[in-house]
C-alpha cells in the first residue's frame, strides 16, 4: 500500500514539475502540505522526493525543502551525445565542458555579431538584471543571455550546441534558490550581473581576448559559486 501511494504521489509531482506547473527553481509545497494534501505519511512524501530527486527533477536542502530542476531530456527528441545532469558531479562536469565552447564562442561573438545579435544578448542582460528574487525567472533569463552569446558567434554549431543543452546547463547555486539567504544570495546575484556585463561590454567593443577572458572568469567562478554552495 505504502509502495502505491509513494507511486501515486511521485508521478503526481512528477506531472507538475514536467508540465511546467511548479517551474525550474520553484520551491515545491512543504512536507507537511503534501501530507495533508495527499492524506500520506511523512514516510511516503519522503520516499516520492527521493524518487524525483534519483531523477533528477528536484534538488533536496536539509532543513529548506525541495526545489523543481529543469526536467532532463529524454525519448525520442534527445539531441544525439546529451545526457541526463543529475549529480553534482554532473553539474561541475557541465561547467567544464561549458568553459571550452563558451569562451571561444564569445570570442567569435566580438568579432562576428551583428547589431541585431548585439541587440539580443544586451535584451538577454537586461532581462536577467530584472530577475532578482525571482529563480523561476532568473535561470530563464541566465539561460537566454548565453545562447544570445552563442549566436552572436555566427557559427550555427555554437548555438545548436547551447539550445541542446537547455535550461539544466545553469547549475544555479542554493543561495539563488532560497529566500532565506536574501543578504547572501543578492551580492552573489548582482556578482553574475557583473560578470554578464563584462562579457557583453567586450563583445560589444569587439574584443575577442577580452570577450574570452571575461566568459572564461564568469564560469570559473560559476564552478566555484557552484561547489562551495554544495559545501554549506
Amino acid at each position: 500500500m505504502s509502495r502505491n501511494l509513494t507511486a501515486d504521489l511521485a508521478a503526481d509531482l512528477r506531472s507538475r514539475i514536467v508540465d511546467g506547473v511548479i517551474q525550474p527553481g520553484e520551491k515545491l509545497p512543504s512536507e507537511n502540505t503534501l501530507i495533508g494534501e495527499y492524506g500520506v505519511s511523512r514516510t511516503v512524501v519522503r520516499s516520492a522526493l527521493t524518487r524525483l530527486q534519483a531523477e533528477g527533477l528536484v534538488e533536496t536542502e536539509r532543513g529548506r525543502g525541495s526545489f523543481a530542476l529543469t526536467p532532463p531530456s529524454d525519448g525520442p527528441l534527445q539531441a544525439p551525445g546529451t545526457r541526463p545532469v543529475v549529480s553534482m558531479e554532473d553539474r561541475l562536469q557541465m561547467l567544464d565542458f561549458r568553459i571550452g565552447v563558451e569562451t571561444e564562442a564569445a570570442a567569435l561573438a566580438a568579432l562576428n555579431h551583428t547589431e541585431h545579435q548585439l541587440k539580443s544578448v544586451h535584451g538577454a542582460l537586461e532581462q536577467f538584471t530584472a530577475s532578482s528574487g525571482h529563480p523561476a525567472h532568473s535561470m530563464k533569463a541566465d539561460f537566454e543571455f548565453h545562447r544570445a552569446v552563442a549566436a552572436a558567434s555566427g557559427n550555427p554549431f555554437y548555438t545548436d550546441c547551447i539550445s541542446a543543452l537547455g535550461q539544466t546547463m545553469i547549475a544555479m547555486p542554493r543561495t539563488r534558490l532560497l529566500a532565506s539567504d536574501e543578504e547572501d544570495s543578492r551580492e552573489r546575484f548582482e556578482q553574475v550581473v557583473h560578470e554578464h556585463s563584462s562579457i557583453y561590454a567586450a563583445i560589444a567593443d569587439a574584443d575577442p581576448a577580452a570577450a574570452s577572458a571575461a566568459m572564461r572568469l564568469h564560469l570559473s567562478n560559476s564552478r566555484r559559486r557552484f561547489k562551495g554552495s554544495r559545501r554549506g
